[in-house]
């Protein structure tokens, strides 16, 4: 389920120029007398009216503070600022208020805490990256068991279901996993952890594809926990099952690190549209 927060307006035009202009909100819907703007997983709906609704606080989240900062010297030379950036020791937040142009109390913070999944869908593709560094940070059982609880539901030919993850947390094997493939792999030793992405040939005749699709499953679903995974490739040789105590005829679709990001990537610059599409 979905939902959207309407608000009355006596001046849409104004309000919708300011929550797309000034706070980067896009337009979703337009709907004449009503528009609805979203940001990431927040809809908020403005309806011409004769009265104002501007009760309550619209609330804006971010990564972290530093995201909060930058956001805070973005648009504080353009909007009402009514408290600076400061943290709050009752919620365990960093936040700042301001004012739309209508008197509505906007709050721009970040929490001090990890958080349940919040990412949607296109966020979720748009920042998944490869990382190479991780936080010092052991990762629980409670939070592994959800990425494969998500994970597990990644398609397979036939509904074979021929993958599995296998987890790998200790030190001395995890760097001569590191060292196999020199800095291709060197990654896997910055994290707490590695998890191996391997596949039965006896249970589907399309294991590796099953096993590649469940990698990247697995690599989408660790992203929505703010786990940062990298795909280490050519580690499917016998020298490593062996070390793992995976059989020789299984697939190994990767190794990857796992552990909480360290620092945030940007997008890399990407071509352009149309050289990704061929004769449409």
């Amino acid at each position: 389920m979905s939902g959207i927060v309407f608000m009355k307006t006596k001046n849409l035009e104004k309000v919708s120029n300011f929550y797309q202009h000034k706070i980067g909100m896009k337009l979703w819907q337009d709907q004449g007398k009503c528009k609805i703007f979203e940001k990431g997983n927040l809809q908020l709906g403005f309806c011409h009216a004769n009265t104002i609704d501007n009760e309550g606080i619209i609330t804006f989240y971010f990564k972290d503070k530093k995201e909060v900062d930058k956001f805070y010297e973005k648009i504080s030379n353009d909007i009402e600022i009514t408290k600076e950036p400061q943290e709050n020791e009752d919620f365990d937040i960093y936040q700042f208020f301001a004012k739309d142009p209508e008197g509505r109390t906007l709050e721009f913070q970040s929490f001090l805490h990890k958080l349940n999944p919040h990412l949607t869908g296109k966020e979720l593709l748009l920042k998944r990256r490869s990382y190479r560094d991780f936080e010092d940070e052991e990762i629980s059982k409670e939070i592994l068991n959800k990425v494969i609880e998500l994970s597990r539901f990644a398609p397979t030919s036939m509904n074979s279901q021929s993958y599995y993850f296998k987890f790998i947390t200790e030190k001395e094997l995890i760097c001569d996993l590191a060292s196999i493939r020199k800095t291709a792999s060197e990654p896997i030793k910055k994290a707490p952890m590695a998890v191996a992405i391997c596949s039965d040939n006896e249970q589907s005749n399309r294991y590796k594809q099953d096993a590649d699709i469940a990698a990247y499953h697995f690599m989408l679903a660790a992203r929505l926990y703010d786990l940062g995974t990298c795909w280490i490739a050519d580690m499917n040789r016998e020298s490593i099952k062996r070390k793992l105590d995976i059989p020789l005829e299984h697939y190994i679709a990767t190794i990857t690190p796992l552990g909480f990001i360290k620092n945030e990537i940007e997008a890399p610059e990407r071509k352009q549209r149309d050289k990704y599409i061929k004769d449409f």
